[in-house]
């Protein structure tokens, strides 16, 4: 089973990534389905599954199943494909081919995964967890810090929301440094992001808004190691 998912994601990665160039997916996105780039691209799939699954015929129907779905997934994608949504259109094609591929490996190797494997105390601690750090978290943080009422005046260079997004990433870095036993890492991520975002405000010479990063900060990180700190605990009983 291992081998046959490996040699379709293989043949999906060659196909879609190693042996697509950029200028193939211009032409694709201005002509559609008039560009020859789109057939050539299907082509290279087909060989690559050919090859990887070394011409077994018994894979014959599979192949089809996934060389039809691919045209057909990335015929709409190229139709509707716009500046607005091209980034959206990304993971939902992706996700679409990998469904495909999953159906393939489910009907080649059928599993019986039950609800109370798939709900687990475990799992459902680790989805709790998640849950915490990215959405609840950011929510009581902004609850927290709304009593100093800061407006931080977004220079033109930097990016929608990327505050956000990055204090989402530490925070599950350091949960995830915290479920392997790594502390030593997550002194090294706080010296990280010391360095890079008070050099920033150093240079700002803007005290209000230091400390407010400050807080900030060391808020998201005493959140992340309280939550990972409880998961450890609760794993373990």
């Amino acid at each position: 089973m291992l081998v046959f998912t490996l040699k379709l994601l293989i043949a999906h990665i060659i196909g879609d990534f190693v042996l697509q160039p950029k200028s193939w997916v211009k032409e694709k996105k201005r002509k559609k389905y008039k560009s020859k780039y789109l057939y050539i691209h299907i082509l290279v799939h087909i060989i690559a599954l050919l090859l990887l699954l070394e011409l077994e015929f018994k894979f014959w129907p599979h192949i089809l199943m996934i060389i039809l779905s691919h045209f057909i997934i990335d015929l709409a994608k190229v139709q509707f494909q716009n500046s607005k949504n091209s980034r959206y259109l990304f993971f939902i094609d992706q996700a679409l081919h990998l469904s495909v591929i999953g159906l393939v490996i489910y009907l080649n190797f059928p599993l019986s995964i039950g609800f109370d494997k798939l709900l687990s105390e475990k799992f459902l601690l680790t989805f709790i967890a998640v849950l915490m750090l990215t959405s609840v978290s950011s929510i009581v943080m902004k609850t927290l810090m709304s009593k100093w009422k800061f407006n931080e005046t977004q220079p033109e260079s930097a990016l929608k929301h990327a505050g956000a997004y990055i204090g989402i990433l530490e925070r599950l870095f350091i949960f995830l440094f915290i479920v392997l036993g790594h502390w030593s890492a997550i002194g090294f991520l706080i010296t990280a992001k010391s360095v890079f975002r008070f050099g920033d405000l150093s240079r700002a010479k803007d005290r209000k808004l230091t400390e407010y990063i400050l807080i900030g900060t060391l808020l998201s990180f005493l959140i992340a190691i309280g939550i990972g700190l409880g998961y450890k605990y609760l794993i373990a009983l």
